[in-house]
């Protein structure tokens, strides 16, 4: 078995390019020291944040890619991470301002280069809807792992065998992230409140199309074998996690600096280390030795959701996002410990 930093060495060299391309951008843009320093502490911030905001999503993804061939793994660990890293670091953010500004996507660029500022108060004025959106594709994810009926393992079990019972009423999850989205939205401003309205049920249908694409690619007599061994319907349904797990990070990090090029570097190592973590919990089986694991993520992945929603009329720190994932995963790790331990003993 390899030892844990064999499986870093990629993250560690991405984070020596990615740090000397945030001092040359940083001393290219202020021509100082200190605004160089200023640079790579900012970089390191932003890494940081990003792994914290994305461990549970690494937990998630090593649960879905233990089941994929090593043809697929090796597909969604190399273009699925550089579609992650350029398409939600880089092009999302431009994208939202092509649409909000109705500019063009070299304009954007223009923009972004040359009136940060400007640049960085459009992404905040889409935030309701990028938060709305991203919430509930979250919220579905979370509520879909809960309510089943072949779950067979309860970290809460009261609360989770009472979520399990509700599986035979069909759309139960749908009615709850509306009943949600419908609450959260009485606290908004009336113009405000359409456009989250309008951006969760977008969520809301996205993650149906998802799902329901995959399914079809699933049962496609030409593609049963290939995905019964995991394939292109598992590999859209982690690019669209990966997308939803981004925007939290990709809005907070404006709070940090208003330099694209800086968030894509430091949002870019950070998920890195994500990719990095996914794999060694895939190859070391580190799910299936502690069983409760998976839980703490699925439970902070609805606890994001709802400080997604949150966001859309309060100020919430991203360092709160972050530690609230990790505590929950934590919690996890240490009951399953326990578990194995009294297993052991009996």
């Amino acid at each position: 078995m390899k030892p844990v930093l064999a499986y870093m060495r990629l993250a560690f060299a991405v984070t020596a390019v990615g740090l000397a391309l945030a001092g040359w951008l940083g001393w290219q843009t202020t021509g100082s020291f200190y605004g160089t320093a200023s640079f790579l502490f900012t970089a390191t911030v932003l890494a940081a944040l990003e792994i914290a905001l994305s461990f549970d999503n690494a937990i998630v993804n090593a649960n879905k890619l233990k089941d994929m061939s090593p043809v697929w793994q090796r597909r969604f660990l190399t273009w699925g991470i550089l579609i992650a890293v350029f398409g939600m670091r880089i092009l999302f953010p431009l994208l939202v301002v092509v649409f909000a500004a109705k500019i063009g996507p070299i304009s954007a660029v223009t923009m972004a280069a040359a009136d940060p500022e400007r640049y960085g108060h459009i992404m905040e004025e889409a935030h309701v809807s990028i938060a709305a959106f991203g919430g509930t594709f979250l919220m579905m994810v979370a509520l879909t792992y809960f309510i089943d009926d072949r779950k067979d393992v309860d970290w809460f079990a009261t609360l989770e065998c009472k979520l399990r019972q509700c599986s035979s009423i069909r759309g139960i999850e749908i009615a709850i992230v509306l009943a949600i989205i419908i609450a959260f939205s009485s606290f908004l401003p009336r113009h405000e409140a359409a456009t989250f309205l309008f951006a969760g049920a977008a969520g809301l249908l996205t993650f149906l199309g998802v799902e329901i694409l995959g399914h079809v690619l699933d049962s496609s007599r030409d593609a049963r074998r290939m995905v019964r061994q995991g394939g292109l319907g598992a590999f859209l349904y982690l690019e669209m996690l990966d997308a939803s797990f981004s925007f939290d990070g990709v809005i907070g990090a404006f709070a940090l600096t208003r330099n694209l090029f800086l968030i894509a570097i430091g949002l870019g190592i950070g998920a890195m280390y994500v990719r990095s973590v996914t794999i060694m919990l895939v190859e070391m089986g580190t799910l299936s030795k502690f069983r409760y694991l998976e839980h703490g993520a699925f439970y902070s992945i609805l606890l994001l959701a709802l400080i997604m929603y949150a966001q859309s009329f309060m100020h919430i720190p991203e360092v709160v996002t972050g530690l609230v994932g990790v505590v929950l995963i934590l919690l996890s790790l240490r009951s399953s410990l326990v578990h194995n331990r009294l297993h052991q003993r009996s």
